[in-house]
This record gives C-alpha cells, sequence and structure tokens, in this order.
C-alpha cells in the first residue's frame, strides 16, 4: 500500500539532525509514528515506542522501517535534536493548508506553561508555549516558546509575523498589552482587542476616567444573562468609541484605537456574589457593545477548548519530558493530533475518547490521519 499527500507531506523536508553512520531508522518514519502514538493514547517515549511495536506489521504497509521499530531512547533522541523552527514551520503550514481563516474570525492568542517540565537541579524553568487558537473552528493555528510568563512581549510578535490573520481580529489578555505587539498586529492586517491591566497603568487610569465621563460621549451598552453551573451571571459590556472621547487617552495614537470596552461581571451562587469589571482596548471602529462582548467571551475558547483539552486529555501538565527539544516538539505533537480530531466529526465524543477509538480501529484512525489507501 501507498499513502496519498497527507499531512506528513509537510515533514518529509526537515532536516535529519543525527550523524550519518547512526541513522539506523528514517526521520519520517520516526515523526509517523510518534504522531501516530500520540494521537491514539501515548504520552511519553516509552508508550510511544510500545505503540509502535505493537503496531509493526500495520506500520510495515506504507513506512520503510529498515530497522525495525526505534526504541525509546531513540524517539527522545531524535526529537530532543529536532530543529523546533523547521518542524513548527511544517506543522503551520499544514495548518495553513486546512484552515481557512475569514474576515471577522476571532484569533485568540494566550500562553499555557507545561508546569512538570522543569529540572530544579538543572535550574529548568517549565516550558511555557504562547499558542495561537481560531475560535470558530477550534484549531490550533501555531506556538512560540518563551522563557518566562513575563517575556509573553516577546513570543507574541513573532508568533503573530508567522500567521496570515490579515481581516482577523485578534485578542490578548494584558500580558499582550503593549504598543509594539500592536504595531505588529496593525501591520499585519488584523484588528485586535487587548485586555487592560495595571501593567500600564496610565493607560488604565485614562480609560477609567473616560468611563466616569462616560455620558459626555459616544456610547453603546448591553447587557447579558445566563444561568450555568448553579451560578447565575450578568454581563453588562460599554462601549465608547469616535476622536472627541479617544483623545482624552494619552498617547491613543500611538495604541491604533477605534474602542474602549468597559465589562462588568456579577456572578452569584446560593453562597455567595463576586463582582468583577474589566477593560479592553481595540482598533475597531465600528464594533457595538454585543459584538465586543462576544468577542471577549470568545478570547475564553483558548483556555477551555485548547489548554483544558491538552491538560485532561494529553495530561500535559503531568509530561516529564525535558532533554533538549524534545518537550516543545511533543507538545506540537500534541496539537497537530488535537487538529486532526477536531476536524473529524464521524465520532460524537471528547478528545480523550477519540484518541482510544483511533488506537482501537484502524480504519478510524486513517480517517483521522486523512489518508486514502491508493
Amino acid at each position: 500500500m501507498r499513502l496519498k499527500q497527507t499531512l506528513f507531506d509537510h515533514f518529509s523536508s526537515i532536516p535529519d539532525p543525527r550523524v550519518v553512520r547512526t541513522r539506523r531508522h528514517l526521520l519520517i518514519d520516526i515523526i509517523v509514528i510518534t504522531i501516530c502514538a500520540i494521537l491514539c493514547g501515548a504520552d511519553s517515549w516509552v508508550e510511544v515506542a510500545l505503540f509502535g511495536r505493537c503496531k509493526k506489521a500495520w506500520f510495515k504497509t506504507f513506512l520503510t522501517l529498515p530497522n525495525g521499530i526505534p526504541s525509546h531512547d531513540t524517539f527522545g533522541r531524535v526529537f530532543a535534536l529536532l530543529d523546533v523552527e523547521a518542524f513548527e514551520q511544517g506543522f503551520e503550514n499544514w495548518v495553513a493548508s486546512m484552515a481557512l481563516l475569514t474576515s471577522g474570525d476571532v484569533i485568540a492568542i494566550d500562553g499555557k506553561s507545561v508546569r512538570r517540565s522543569h529540572g530544579d537541579k538543572k535550574g529548568m524553568f517549565p516550558l511555557h508555549l504562547v499558542s495561537a487558537f481560531a475560535t470558530r473552528n477550534g484549531l490550533s493555528l501555531g506556538e512560540r516558546k518563551i522563557d518566562t510568563k513575563s517575556n509573553e512581549l516577546k513570543a507574541i510578535p513573532k508568533l503573530v509575523q508567522i500567521l496570515n490573520l490579515s481581516g482577523c481580529t485578534v485578542t490578548i489578555d494584558a500580558a499582550g498589552c503593549y504598543k509594539e505587539v500592536v504595531q505588529t498586529l496593525l501591520n499585519k492586517g488584523a484588528n485586535y482587542v487587548i485586555a487592560v491591566k495595571e501593567n500600564q497603568p496610565n493607560l488604565l487610569s485614562d480609560i477609567r476616567e473616560l468611563f466616569l465621563r462616560v455620558g459626555k460621549f459616544t456610547h453603546d451598552y448591553t447587557e447579558e444573562f445566563d444561568v450555568s453551573h448553579g451560578r447565575e451571571v450578568t454581563r453588562f459590556c460599554e462601549v465608547i468609541s469616535g476622536p472627541e472621547a479617544l483623545g482624552n487617552i494619552r498617547h491613543g495614537e500611538e495604541w491604533g484605537l477605534g474602542c474602549v470596552a468597559k465589562i462588568t461581571s456579577i456572578r452569584k451562587t446560593k453562597t455567595h456574589v463576586s463582582h468583577e469589571t474589566r477593560y479592553y482596548i481595540s482598533s475597531l471602529t465600528n464594533a457595538s457593545s454585543k459584538d465586543m462582548l462576544s468577542i471577549i467571551r470568545a478570547h475564553w475558547k483558548i483556555e477551555n477548548s485548547l489548554h483544558w483539552v491538552l491538560d485532561i486529555a494529553y495530561r500535559e501538565d503531568e509530561s516529564r519530558i525535558r532533554m533538549g527539544y524534545a518537550q516543545q516538539n511533543f507538545a506540537l505533537m500534541r496539537k497537530i493530533t488535537f487538529n486532526l480530531l477536531k476536524q473529524e466529526q464521524t465520532v460524537k465524543a471528547g478528545v480523550k475518547a477519540k484518541r482510544l477509538n483511533a488506537g482501537w480501529d484502524h480504519d478510524y484512525l486513517l480517517g483521522v490521519l486523512g489518508i486514502k489507501m491508493r
């Protein structure tokens, strides 16, 4: 059997980091086995190698396997050496080939740590990645590593540069509230909605003052109510726009401001009532308060639909892979399989159940991979 064009073609040109005389296994075979293993429930190199051995006869139908299935040490060493940027480029090319972003799509950008990937004795910090997530189709678009959470300012522009975000609206929490980030987004033809907190004290102070004088300016207001998980939540969204109002914000032109927003949330349970007020800046000039509330709520899909799934269905926070680039490459392969499973619609189940189903059913696995046999 031979394979028609698949996602693996996007990784076929990645440079092999090994010395030629040590290459007992083809790099593409190692990548294919690993992605298939993670797709089917493997969360460590030992499990990847075990999956490969159990499925050796099946892999032999379309892989070369000149020296059988690699050991778990071989898998770990290869991915510890594998060029992260080249691997990420292959991933991003694959996503771009299938995830068509349309004008107005909301793209959420946020960071997440792989908590147990640190090495106390070696002074290693946990791996922290900034990811982009398409909230409409539920796909991971790309990721970039940062040294610590405080350095998201450096990683976000790098991530934005490699994505085609023209016409999209990008949402970021306060960690990305910097003029450099805003200018990168505007230069890419994207709009933005960014949270404002104490890391920009002058901007936050000016916005708060503006809403104290709200009656003097062009102002839109909406209210939303819902009940879920035993709590009642009421959200009030106010939006102020127009040059007269925004002229009161210091250096507003450097932020490319189109409007500012204020959201007040009141949460009620049987025993407690809490209030929260959040502020946002945006380049959108014609967004209503209803639109703004919808965009801001869409941002949280990256937490609920990506980061939570990685922790629960993939046990990402428990991963102890630390050598070289291995954890970063493994994190990318989790997102590859996440995208594959999100695109597959024949089985109505969660990601964890779909992973198990892929391991049990070869036909389903091939369908998830988008593979058609000649």
